[in-house]
């Protein structure tokens, strides 16, 4: 009987340090997905501001005023455009186009 005892009281002990053990592994994942969570939250955030700065920088009133003032370029006029022609390929005496 005592043997049966000492035993179950064993059986006890390990379940009771399991349940410990279970309930602190689960606290842990708790607490380890929280801040996953948060560092999501704001990496999405993060990724919201850069979006509206790209959008920003990207706009054309700014690269015209950049380009106007930082660089002194100025637009395309008639007067200053050169138009190149393409001469044409010379003729190929070879059979087959190669030489």
């Amino acid at each position: 009987m005592i043997r049966v005892a000492l035993f179950l009281a064993l059986l006890l002990m390990a379940s009771a340090i399991s349940l410990v053990t279970v309930r602190f592994q689960t606290r842990e994942l708790f607490v380890a997905s929280e801040r996953l969570k948060s560092q999501a939250h704001e990496l999405d955030t993060e990724w919201r501001r850069l979006q509206l700065e790209r959008a920003e920088l990207a706009r054309n009133a700014r690269i015209d005023s950049l380009a106007r003032t930082e660089l002194h370029l100025i637009p395309v006029t008639p007067d200053r455009t050169i138009y190149l022609q393409e001469s044409p390929p010379p003729a190929d005496s070879s059979p087959g186009g190669r030489p």
